[in-house]
């Protein structure tokens, strides 16, 4: 056994994994709090989300995070008691983590909804760490066009900065809104956080370890954080699915950054997706991506018909 397996094998032993059909169980009884046309909407292109998968995975994962942030929110308030101050208990915040294309954005979207529908946490706020990617200017200027996604593409202090300040109970945070239309950061365009129950950060790097021993991690502001895991061979098989069926989507707006690969046939797609695949994503995955799994709370381990076959818990 190589060091590399050894080391993987002791991170994995952290965790309780529980098989599908046994973390369906865990929501059994509880009523399908969406409907089929908001499923629709808020899967992702490429996503195979359904209603099966809605109840048996994510709806005992949302019920999971409320139960979380509530004792969480309990621990703060008989904390402050303790020290004879007023309750200052602030958001709990969930990091999303994951490789492009593995589904990760659909996660985000689909737990805000089902987190805000339990009576503990009834606000619920979701922020991608794409706004906190340099604007294109400077990426160019720094030479990293190239490597947009990778860590050192992102304004990793700002993320912990705007962290800090949910985390410190500031009545307003804001982060930079990124277009990805325009491939860019908008000027001058936010999004607002006001003190909501829970914050859901979903971004391909928030469970790099800090750069120096003496940094903050964006991790260490997190309550609770996810991994979303597949082979890398349905990732990358997910990613040139995913960019064919842009062309007739976001690649065929006229605004699009992208509007150059809308008229490309289906095999210059494919080449073209492979190249992307083979040049930044899979480097990016296996260098900075997949290391951090074993720093999630939990990890949702995918098959290749993109649902979830099991569920690996961290152990406390």
């Amino acid at each position: 056994m190589s060091v590399d397996e050894a080391t993987t094998d002791l991170a994995l032993s952290l965790y309780q994994e529980i098989a599908r059909d046994d973390w369906a169980r865990m929501a059994a009884g509880i009523p399908q709090p969406l409907t089929e046309t908001e499923v629709v909407q808020l899967r992702g292109l490429g996503d195979r989300l359904d209603m099966a998968e809605v109840a048996e995975v994510y709806l005992p994962l949302s019920r999971l995070l409320s139960l979380y942030a509530q004792a969480t929110k309990r621990l703060g308030a008989e904390t402050s008691a303790f020290l004879g101050e007023a309750d200052t208990t602030t958001p709990f915040v969930i990091g999303v983590a994951g490789s492009v294309a593995v589904g990760k954005s659909t996660i985000a979207r689909l737990l805000r909804e089902l987190v805000s529908r339990w009576p503990g946490t009834p606000r619920v706020e979701l922020v991608t760490t794409d706004g906190f990617l340099y604007p294109n200017a400077e990426l160019e200027r720094r030479g990293l066009m190239a490597r947009k996604g990778f860590p050192e593409s992102y304004d990793r202090r700002a993320l912990v900065e705007f962290l800090t300040e949910v985390k410190s109970g500031a009545v307003e945070a804001r982060a930079p809104f990124y277009s990805h239309v325009k491939y860019d950061i908008v000027p001058d365009a936010h999004v607002t956080v006001r003190r909501p129950d829970v914050v859901i950060v979903e971004g391909l790097n928030v469970l790099q370890p800090p750069p120096a021993p003496n940094d903050v991690a964006v991790s260490d502001l997190f309550d609770f954080s996810i991994y979303v895991d597949a082979d890398t061979a349905d990732i990358e098989s997910w990613f040139v699915g995913r960019f064919l069926a842009l062309r007739h989507a976001a690649f065929s707006d006229p605004n699009s950054f992208f509007r150059v690969f809308a008229e490309l046939s289906d095999d210059e797609a494919v080449t073209t997706a492979l190249g992307y695949w083979n040049d930044i994503n899979l480097p990016n995955l296996e260098a900075n991506v997949l290391p951090t799994r074993h720093r999630a709370t939990l990890v949702l381990r995918k098959a290749a018909s993109h649902a979830v076959e099991s569920v690996l818990l961290r152990k406390l």
